[in-house]
């Protein structure tokens, strides 16, 4: 079977690709957002088997846990801000009664992603509003203590996978604290070669995921 992999735009497509030349994965650029994610995903498994569905990208890091530069992989994919506001404060769609708002990657793959790559295991959250203030930080760290980044695309590349019944992984080169708009702090590059690194010392996991 093989493996799918989903990034947001081509620059980190490009940058996953150059990591895994000849291995049987299918890299794509699905687009910025959970909505343009989960659409695409879900028509690449519609047209194709695969048996290992893989987000990945640049992310912001909740500091000190996920410097810049480090590796990110997720033990639960969540959608951080899926819900409602309430008077009470916010209430995950789950309380609500409908859906669900996490996803969790198989634990033997992830600790095996953390023995070959050195990333950090944690929540990674989707959010639809990137973060943008420290109060916003705050706020989304005390609600997620585990949160070692957020992203847009996660959640729905894991919602595409679980609807077609194929494991996810969500994988994560920080680029940026979490928190204010800082563009001078951000290490883009820096980011991006993290993540061809990663991907480079992941082939050999994702051939041996891939015969399990």
């Amino acid at each position: 079977m093989r493996i799918l992999v989903a990034t947001a735009v081509p620059v980190e497509r490009d940058a996953v690709a150059r990591a895994l030349t000849g291995a049987d994965v299918e890299v794509i650029a699905a687009g910025v957002g959970p909505a343009l994610a989960a659409a695409a995903t879900a028509t690449a498994l519609a047209a194709a088997p695969y048996g290992l569905v893989v987000s990945a990208g640049i992310a912001g890091g909740f500091q000190p846990d996920a410097p810049v530069g480090s590796l990110v992989v997720a033990d639960e994919i969540t959608a951080a801000d899926l819900g409602a506001e309430t008077a009470e404060g916010f209430l995950p769609v789950t309380e609500l009664g409908f859906g669900t708002v996490t996803h969790r990657p198989p634990e033997a793959l992830v600790r095996d992603v953390v023995g070959a790559t050195g990333a950090r295991a944690g929540a990674v959250l989707t959010v639809s509003t990137v973060t943008g203030t420290a109060a916003r930080a705050a706020l989304l760290k005390d609600r997620h203590p585990t949160a070692l980044a957020e992203a847009m695309e996660g959640f729905g590349v894991a919602e595409a996978a679980a609807l077609h019944g194929v494991p996810v992984l969500e994988i994560r080169a920080v680029s940026n604290p979490v928190g204010p708009r800082d563009r001078a702090a951000w290490r883009i590059g820096d980011a991006l070669q993290a993540l061809t690194e990663g991907f480079g010392k992941l082939a050999p996991v994702l051939e041996s995921w891939n015969t399990v």
